[in-house]
């Protein structure tokens, strides 16, 4: 089966890194995470009602999944947060891509919750639930109240969180992570399959920051543009780096969940 997302470079992911505040590594792991999620979701039937389960705990807001949902032309689109400041964040972020073109086909639902664990705001059920640099900043005891909770509420997951291996989060980026380890052990969920990995290692530490009038000059600059055509090139290497080196230098893990059903066959040939 073809892709289902639209053919899209770290130059062209780059505005969308621009419109909520961040730079190229937003891009690049935009980019990156896209690669992985295009395989996945090959095989699958197309999910139409998608819940982004909670926003990042600090770089942007996560508008790579907006965009997912808009390939996949979600029917419906439903944020929820702990954090009012994070969704009022995010509604800017997604007024300024869609002012210049980008995301002008989706209609996100905004809903603020209590508890991320367990939003029991939220009803009705979706066909995915996807969350990046959320579960990092839960407890022990809410990460698998949050991973439970998405389950009972879609039978296909994909999360991202920051890799816990990785040293340059503790001393750049002042994020915590999950080991991979440590991830495969959330998701193992009953009648459930699971694809875990490693993803987003370009040739720079995570949380490194440029100015705003240097992110501006990277947006037309044909020397960046030519960098980023390399990062693309680079990104799509990713799988053939050896295993321990994605280990330690990967700035994030990702989870793949999947619930076999009858509506959610995998699709035979093309």
């Amino acid at each position: 089966m073809a892709s289902m997302l639209t053919l899209r470079s770290v130059k062209s992911l780059y505005s969308l890194a621009l419109a909520e505040g961040e730079g190229v590594g937003t891009a690049y792991e935009y980019y990156a995470k896209r690669l992985v999620l295009a395989r996945w979701l090959a095989s699958l039937r197309p999910p139409r009602r998608l819940l982004i389960a909670g926003l990042p705990e600090k770089y942007g807001s996560s508008l790579d999944l907006f965009l997912l949902a808009q390939d996949l032309a979600a029917t419906e689109l439903v944020v929820f947060e702990d954090r009012p400041w994070a969704l009022e964040k995010c509604r800017r972020s997604v007024a300024a891509a869609q002012a210049i073109g980008e995301l002008t086909r989706i209609h996100p639902q905004y809903i603020p919750v209590i508890e991320m664990g367990l939003p029991n705001e939220l009803t009705g059920k979706f066909d995915m639930c996807l969350g990046s640099e959320v579960l990092q900043r839960l407890d022990g005891i809410g990460r698998q109240q949050y991973v439970s909770s998405l389950a009972k509420l879609a039978p296909m997951l994909a999360l991202f969180v920051p890799n816990g291996d990785n040293s340059s989060h503790r001393t750049i980026s002042g994020l915590s992570g999950l080991s991979l380890t440590e991830l495969r052990a959330l998701i193992e969920l009953p009648g459930m399959s699971a694809t875990c990995g490693y993803v987003d290692m370009p040739p720079f530490p995570p949380g490194l920051t440029r100015s705003a009038a240097q992110r501006e000059r990277a947006a037309s600059g044909q020397l960046e543009e030519l960098a980023m055509w390399a990062l693309g090139q680079y990104a799509r290497a990713e799988t053939c780096f050896p295993s321990r080196w994605r280990r330690l230098h990967s700035h994030m893990a990702y989870a793949f969940v999947y619930r076999p059903a009858r509506t959610y066959q995998p699709v035979e040939g093309d």
